[in-house]
């Protein structure tokens, strides 16, 4: 069984973050990202972490088994709590369980009413996001890039979550 937790990114080693910001099969999907330099990463770290100061909440470092596989969670824009999660390719196939994880904590330990998301247009996420209860909520402009946006409720991840946590045990009944 894989186990997930989160930690604080300032943590993480620095060369590991400038691993995950720099590489390729991510920066296509991030129209904002640019290649990092150990001094922007050290930077970017720092801004994250600061959120948890300023907000209450902010981005993770996420780890599988104990190891550092990318950041998560939520930062502040002015249409609310954005969650965001950015993997290793490696564990691209953890994203579903790693973001159940994630607003589980937003929702029932951080206090969160609401959490939007803002994908790129580079990106088909309408069944990922449905999945998870997200509907459409309009466009997001960040920079000069243009985003959709999805939102999800407080109340529609109790109705979703009840609905995975019921599927999942249904298909380990099924083995």
């Amino acid at each position: 069984m894989t186990s997930i937790a989160f930690g604080r990114l300032t943590d993480v080693s620095i060369d590991d973050i400038l691993a995950l910001l720099n590489d390729p099969k991510n920066a296509r999907h991030m129209p904002l990202a640019a290649e990092f330099t150990r001094d922007e990463a050290f930077q970017w770290v720092q801004g994250k972490d600061d959120q948890w100061n300023q907000h209450g909440y902010g981005p993770w470092a996420v780890l599988v088994d104990e190891t550092f596989a990318g950041w998560g969670g939520f930062q502040y824009e002015d249409a609310g709590a954005d969650f965001g999660l950015v993997l290793l390719p490696r564990y691209w196939g953890h994203g579903l369980e790693i973001s159940v994880a994630a607003l589980d904590k937003g929702f029932n330990e951080l206090g969160l009413n609401d959490v939007v998301i803002a994908l790129p247009y580079s990106r088909n996420p309408t069944e990922a996001v449905a999945r998870l209860g997200f509907t459409p909520d309009g466009e997001a402009t960040y920079g000069e890039a243009r985003f959709r946006q999805y939102r999800l409720t407080r109340e529609a991840w109790s109705e979703i979550r009840l609905q995975l946590l019921t599927k999942k045990i249904d298909q380990g009944a099924g083995s």
